[in-house]
């Protein structure tokens, strides 16, 4: 099984880092997020990540699905899903590999933002540094949980852009929940707010890491997880 496993995570790593989308989706990623941190370091002379803590998450709601998008749904569409499933490979090691590869990827964009991690530890003052490591793990939890939801998209058809769209809505509305509060009736306040994604981050960021928080975001990435497979057991048999 470790075997199996491995060998659809590395095929899927290197088809990713072998693109040159890839590339380009990671510079503009690390571009975006540049541009925020140093907006707020150098014109007002903040020397936190606040702005950026609360920027990548907006970022990812386009980014996860981009990298996503492909994952099953590609296959399906060029054909070779079906040779890969003749393979003794099993429909969660297809799942759970593919997955791992696309947080791969996003850990990787996440990495590259740590320059200004080391940045604000060489200039800043009373950098609460706990904090910090604290948002940084929410951005993580964050984008495992997006990255789930974009393989329950791409699973669920063929086509990459239809994959794209339903994976950004879903995230989109995740991320929004908590900012329509004062629209709904107060018996659906409590459980939007602890559906929205945004809250549980919230918390995270500011250094409170709760068991609440991690089984959200556990559950989360388990439960589209698990759909993704047994969607794709049901087209390996219809």
């Amino acid at each position: 099984m470790r075997n199996n496993f491995s060998i659809i995570y590395r095929r899927e790593v290197q088809s990713f880092f072998s693109s040159p989308v890839a590339y380009i989706t990671l510079v503009v990623f690390l571009l975006i997020n540049a541009w925020f941190f140093t907006s707020t370091f150098f014109l007002i002379n903040e020397s936190d990540l606040r702005t950026l803590f609360s920027v990548i998450p907006i970022v990812y709601i386009f980014f996860v699905p981009a990298i996503t998008m492909g994952l099953i749904a590609k296959e399906k569409n060029t054909g070779t899903m079906e040779f890969i499933t003749t393979l003794p490979f099993t429909d969660g090691e297809i799942i759970v590999a593919k997955y791992l590869a696309a947080l791969t990827l996003l850990g990787t964009a996440l990495a590259f933002t740590l320059v200004h991690f080391f940045t604000l530890l060489v200039v800043g003052n009373n950098i609460d540094i706990g904090a910090l490591i604290s948002g940084y793990l929410g951005l993580l939890l964050v984008g495992g949980a997006y990255a789930a939801i974009g393989t329950f998209g791409s699973t669920v058809t063929d086509n990459q852009i239809t994959a794209f769209i339903i994976s950004f809505l879903i995230i989109f509305v995740l991320f929004i929940l908590d900012k329509i509060l004062i629209f709904m009736p107060g018996f659906l306040s409590s459980i939007l707010q602890y559906l929205s994604i945004d809250y549980h981050l919230n918390n995270i960021s500011r250094g409170v890491i709760d068991s609440r928080n991690l089984v959200y975001f556990g559950s989360s990435i388990l439960f589209f997880l698990l759909v993704s497979v047994r969607i794709l057991e049901m087209r390996r048999w219809s």
